[in-house]
């Protein structure tokens, strides 16, 4: 894979969907995890900004001089116009009262765009602090829409940080991988208020990898640990918090038929599911059994960012019976379905007409690995994996 400068990939839908906030809210916060490109893509705001004439001021919050210049925040923010960066906001919350006067002004001189490793302090701080004049964007890793479709299969081997997904090679993706996890733990954990010691979330982190793509199960993991079920779940609530593990809730219907009620838990970006589970090349992950649960994971991050629901509007289900869905995504009036499969010959199966009878779904899509998208059956299409950007 050619390399190419982080720089130089234009996250223009990001770039679009903040602008639209900062022209409706005062403050606009762009959280995700570290090194998911936050702070590359307020750059290419500012770039837009500048030329057209708002002055735009940069403070980073890890810079002891950017500090210092904030010892006095208000003193040093009030007399600012155009657009404010603050980057690495969850190290100032005691920021955020200030930002709730600044943002009150009227006329308002200045808009402020908040960058931030999620966290629950900042989540909750700027929720109550600034209700009402601040919305959040959250920045996942590269998709395909903006790798470009070519690049599929490297994407999900490398995954989607940028410098992994663009490093020289194979070997030194893989590294920076190694070192992102390492530091995660170490250091980054920490910083967002966790308590866990490093080894011990190293661990559970690669023993959830193992479990990418299942069902939930707090006794099991609780065992391992010799841990109670609510010590591993607080494991599991941070490495979510901090964007680098989704949990995806079931859905719930009034049916007959007993349905499953726990969290089914993912990896976020592939490339860290391979390296948690010491996958050093392609060909390791396609020998791997969980290389079907990896593609899943992986294709399942690609509908969501190319769909643009809502994450309380997504769900999967799946009933005792065996029936089960990878992806419901609620519309309000109607839903929709999407399987998704290692496979190159999709099937109808009886778990999909399950699902299509039971959800009263419009629409069932299966997302499959070969070249070509047909129609299935009545209400059911299959989608080529490597033409979602024509075809979804």
């Amino acid at each position: 894979m050619r390399s190419v400068s982080v720089e130089f990939i234009q996250r223009q839908q990001h770039v679009a969907a903040i602008e639209s906030l900062l022209r409706q809210f005062p403050v606009v916060g762009i959280l995700g995890a570290r090194q998911v490109g936050k702070t590359t893509l307020a750059k290419q705001i500012a770039a837009v900004a500048a030329p057209a004439g708002t002055p735009v001021h940069r403070f980073d919050l890890e810079d002891p001089d950017d500090l210092a210049r904030l010892d006095e925040p208000r003193l040093a923010l009030s007399g600012l116009r155009g657009l404010v960066i603050l980057d690495e906001i969850q190290l100032r919350p005691e920021l955020f009262p200030v930002l709730r006067v600044l943002a009150d002004r009227e006329p308002l001189p200045a808009r402020f765009l908040v960058l931030g490793s999620a966290s629950p302090h900042l989540l909750r701080q700027g929720s109550e602090t600034l209700a009402g004049r601040i919305a959040y964007h959250f920045l996942p890793g590269l998709s395909v829409a903006e790798t470009g479709i070519a690049a599929l299969e490297g994407l999900w081997f490398r995954g989607g940080f940028p410098r992994a997904f663009l490093a020289p090679s194979d070997l030194e993706s893989e590294r920076w991988r190694r070192e992102f996890i390492n530091t995660f733990v170490q250091r980054d954990l920490p910083a967002l208020g966790s308590r866990i010691p490093a080894p011990t979330m190293r661990r559970f982190w690669a023993m959830l990898a193992h479990w990418h793509g299942q069902i939930w199960n707090g006794s099991e993991f609780g065992r391992s640990f010799g841990v109670s079920d609510t010590t591993v779940r607080r494991y599991l609530d941070q490495l979510t918090e901090a964007l680098v593990v989704r949990q995806l809730q079931p859905w719930h219907a009034n049916l007959r038929k007993r349905q499953v009620r726990m969290p089914k838990v993912y990896i976020r970006d592939s490339g860290l599911l391979h390296t948690l589970l010491a996958l050093d090349s392609q060909t390791a992950v396609e020998r791997h059994p969980k290389c079907g649960a990896s593609w899943e994971g992986f294709i399942l991050e690609q509908l969501l960012t190319l769909l643009e629901r809502p994450e309380e509007r997504v769900y999967f289900w799946r009933a005792h019976t065996g029936a089960e869905l990878d992806l419901l995504v609620d519309r309000g009036d109607h839903r929709v379905g999407y399987e998704i499969k290692r496979t190159s010959s999709p099937r109808v199966t009886a778990s999909m007409r399950s699902a299509l009878r039971d959800l009263e779904l419009a629409e069932l899509t299966v997302i499959h690995a070969g070249d070509h998208s047909f129609p299935m059956v009545e209400s059911v299409r299959a989608v080529a994996a490597g033409k979602l950007l024509e075809d979804l």
